[in-house]
């Protein structure tokens, strides 16, 4: 890779691989076009790191971000060497792990369709406390008692902060070891990869808050014609939390160093863009000994629900935790799998393209989820591979 050393707002700096110099040109375009843009892109294509670039104000390489829901994936790769190694088996139920939880009719819930957003458990009659999501053991007694909102299986709706809780419990339960210990000695560690579920007190320095964001007319327009009901079921997930909320005032924004310290797999996850490209690079054997067996990335990647969401009210499609692209989220091929975030952060594989990819805006954006920027450079890396 030919490295740039000029350094301006509004132009990247970093490198592109021969054959990618279109994923920089669109890139500095978005920098040009908005003087608030700021954020991180990195690709691995096969075993090289094709993109590396940042731009914007206040960014560096390292500089690490929260990435909101992108936490997710990261946390079902960690889980997902459970189900390689054979002690996790998604068409066993949930109860057989953890007794508790089939209370109220959910003995019969499959541990896939509760990491798939079916289990109608999206929060607890009253509420979560922020100490219950930093805190994942009390959040899991609270939910293994509760009786699910919709009869399990019968629809699906994003599960967004209660999914992490019961990714942390299952590893409990497996190993008596936390999610963020499993993920730190098996996954981080080892490959010094850039990206912490629990960031140490010494990564600290490395840390950028995220930044409000700056919404457009046309985004400001989009969110008050669809306005969250602050009774209904997507309040009741977000427990009364939406993407208006300026990330310093979320309990659950990665600005609050609780948040950072504790690493709930919801929404928890600090790192950069390099890191969250490495971890699905560690995941698929792009860059090493792959992570996970190929059945086992076949089976967590596999579609389990597809449709408009009950939670959500718009079209989402899930794997085993990840999210899987459709035609109005194009951020990969049939065969990708990841997730983003509140922020605008996306990470995901792509073994059709032998692709990882991870992206981290500085800045929440608007209406939430992906930044339709990343969607767009996901698209035209893959344009590059393909002509290749």
């Amino acid at each position: 890779m030919a490295a740039t050393t000029a350094r301006a707002y509004n132009q990247s700096i970093g490198a592109v691989a021969p054959g990618f110099e279109s994923v920089r040109a669109e890139f500095d375009a978005y920098l040009a076009d908005d003087p608030n843009y700021s954020a991180q892109l990195a690709v691995y294509w096969k075993d090289n790191l094709v993109v590396d670039l940042v731009g914007g104000d206040g960014l560096k390489h390292d500089t690490l971000l929260g990435t909101f829901s992108a936490t997710k994936g990261v946390a079902a790769i960690a889980l997902a060497t459970l189900v390689s190694s054979g002690q996790l088996d998604l068409d066993q139920t949930v109860a057989h792990y953890w007794p508790e939880f089939g209370a109220h009719g959910k003995a019969g819930v499959l541990v896939r369709e509760l990491l798939s957003h079916q289990a109608g458990l999206i929060n607890v009659d009253g509420g979560l406390e922020t100490a219950d999501i930093l805190d994942s053991r009390r959040a899991a007694s609270k939910l293994a008692a509760q009786r699910p909102y919709w009869r399990p299986g019968s629809t699906f709706g994003y599960h967004g902060l209660t999914i992490g809780s019961f990714i942390e419990e299952l590893v409990r339960r497996i190993t008596g070891q936390t999610l963020q210990e499993l993920y730190e000695l098996t996954i981080r560690a080892p490959r010094e990869i850039d990206f912490w579920l629990a960031l140490p007190q010494s990564q600290e320095g490395r840390f950028e808050a995220v930044r409000p964001a700056h919404p457009t007319a046309e985004q400001l327009a989009m969110v008050s014609a669809n306005p969250m009901s602050s009774d209904g079921m997507a309040a009741l997930m977000f427990n009364g939390v939406n993407n208006l909320v300026p990330p310093d005032l979320s309990p659950y924004s990665p600005n609050r160093r609780e948040v950072r310290t504790a690493g709930p797999a919801a929404v928890g996850g600090i790192g950069s863009a390099r890191g969250l490209a490495q971890v699905y690079a560690a995941a698929t054997g792009l860059t090493g000994d792959a992570l996970l067996e190929p059945d086992t990335l076949a089976a967590m990647g596999q579609q389990q629900v597809w449709g408009v969401d009950r939670v959500l009210n718009f079209p989402t499609a899930f794997a085993v935790v990840f999210m899987k692209p459709h035609p109005g989220c194009d951020f990969g091929s049939y065969r990708a799998f990841g997730h983003d975030g509140a922020g605008g952060a996306l990470g995901y594989a792509d073994p059709l393209y032998d692709i990882s990819f991870g992206y981290i805006p500085l800045q929440m954006q608007l209406p939430g989820g992906a930044d339709a920027r990343a969607i767009h450079l996901s698209q035209t890396v893959r344009a590059a591979v393909r002509e290749r």
